[in-house]
């Protein structure tokens, strides 16, 4: 048998097209997607100011009305915005821009036909992690700028912090696109998905310790926290750009590196759970 018979091919018993167009694998498409999906974000120019703007909105009223020194942390309340202002900045990013605009696209018949394309359906969540892996790279840059210059907040001089906000980055992004994607699900009609979306993310930045210091919840508030990544991204986030003395603020009274990664992770595995069962190509009307 010749070597040109052994080819996948030949095995099939067919012969390739040599007109037949080849389409590009699911990771390119992802990549073209999401230059395609970067490009319609910013030729919108009210989303845009509105995305960055909101963080850096909070944070510099947050951080210049509440000045006044930590007790036994060794920080201003300033810098503790700082920290807790990016993770909700990544949370807003990820988790509700994604909640909104897919319940958008799905009510104007975009997603269904998407749906009807050659288009493999991996590059078209690839596209939209592109886009919040992107935006937030940009807000985060852009918070810290403030942070630094404004409230006199320390970039780490060491690699193990750095390498901290890395995985405390990636692995927030992760969670919370996920958790957009599948409460994406959940409005009725594109016109409601704002409402639908912002109110949890808006009660969870009240009880995850990014407006109000974790210590001055109550228990069962702080609890309920607890369970979602908004507090934990906190947590880690504090941990990179905080000295060691700040750690007192915690429930626990210590950074908990370990707890940390290890609610991040689930809830990446939680929201993919959710996201195969609650996701739809089409509306319910």
């Amino acid at each position: 048998m010749s070597e040109a018979d052994t080819t996948p091919a030949a095995a099939a018993g067919t012969t390739p097209d040599a007109g037949e167009a080849v389409l590009p694998g699911a990771w390119r498409l992802g990549l073209r997607r999401g230059a395609l999906e970067l490009k319609q974000f910013f030729r919108q120019r009210d989303q845009v100011l509105f995305t960055f703007a909101f963080p850096v909105v909070f944070l510099t009223l947050f951080a210049s009305i509440f000045s006044d020194d930590v007790e036994g942390a060794g920080i201003t309340a300033s810098q503790l915005y700082v920290a807790s202002m990016l993770a909700a900045g990544v949370m807003s990013t990820s988790f509700q821009s994604l909640g909104i605009s897919i319940a958008i696209e799905r009510d104007e018949k975009v997603l269904r036909r998407l749906s009807g394309t050659p288009m493999p359906v991996a590059a078209y969540f690839l596209g939209k992690v592109w886009l919040v892996l992107v935006t937030c790279l940009m807000e985060a840059a852009v918070l810290l700028l403030i942070g630094t210059v404004a409230f006199g907040v320390s970039l780490p001089s060491d690699l193990t912090r750095w390498l901290t906000f890395g995985w405390v980055f990636l692995l927030g992004i992760t969670g919370c696109a996920l958790l957009g994607i599948a409460i994406s699900s959940l409005p009725r009609t594109g016109r409601s998905a704002s409402s639908v979306v912002v109110l949890p993310f808006l009660v969870l930045q009240f009880i995850s310790g990014v407006y109000i210091p974790i210590g001055d919840l109550p228990g069962w508030l702080a609890g309920i926290g607890a369970l979602f990544p908004l507090k934990w991204m906190c947590q880690g986030f504090r941990s990179v750009f905080l000295p060691d003395s700040a750690a007192v603020i915690e429930q626990a009274g210590s950074w908990e590196p370990g707890r940390t990664a290890l609610v991040l992770a689930a809830w990446c595995l939680g929201g993919l759970v959710l996201c195969l069962l609650t996701f739809r190509w089409h509306g319910r009307r």
